[in-house]
């Protein structure tokens, strides 16, 4: 395998995406499918992990999602992501969307999610991928957090493989 590249700072990695919820993205009370905004979440960290590895990358898993408020329709989604850690050939990306009212501009937090992506070679293998450098206390207090997850996650990957999850 290669070695991995120079640290990278999540800033490098950092993706916004805007979105307005139509009709079509909404169910019958008026309020987004959350599959939709899944599909938000995977596409802005997938930019975001494809930044951070300058590599092919695929979704490994995404963490438990919260809706903690409805978005409805005619509302503007924003999606932030970037990467807050990485481990040799996989990454964390952070992703929070909030919503925004078009008419008060009022915005709402309304999910968070962590992902996991896993960079690939030429030939479809996990690659290593440049370390995160951390700079700001928000940096450092994710990265940190983001270590404790993937503990978590590694054990959860272990159980399931072994038949106990």
């Amino acid at each position: 395998m290669t070695n991995r590249k120079e640290p990278k700072t999540p800033a490098e990695s950092a993706v916004t995406m805007t979105e307005m919820v139509l009709p079509s993205d909404t169910n019958a009370l008026g309020t987004i499918f959350g599959g939709k905004i899944m599909s938000w979440i995977d596409i802005a960290a997938a930019i975001a992990a494809g930044r951070h590895a300058r590599r092919v990358v695929v979704t490994a898993s995404i963490d438990a999602l919260h809706f903690l408020t409805p978005v409805k329709v005619g509302h503007v989604v924003h999606i932030r992501a970037m990467v807050n850690y990485a481990a040799h050939t996989s990454m964390e990306v952070g992703v929070r969307i909030d919503s925004e009212h078009p008419l008060t501009g009022e915005i709402t937090h309304t999910a968070t999610a962590y992902t996991t992506f896993v960079a690939l070679d030429d030939h479809g293998r996990p690659t290593p991928v440049p370390p995160v450098l951390a700079a700001t206390e928000v940096e450092k207090r994710r990265f940190a957090a983001a270590i404790k997850r993937r503990e978590s996650r590694v054990r959860l990957a272990e159980e399931l493989k072994n038949g106990r999850g």
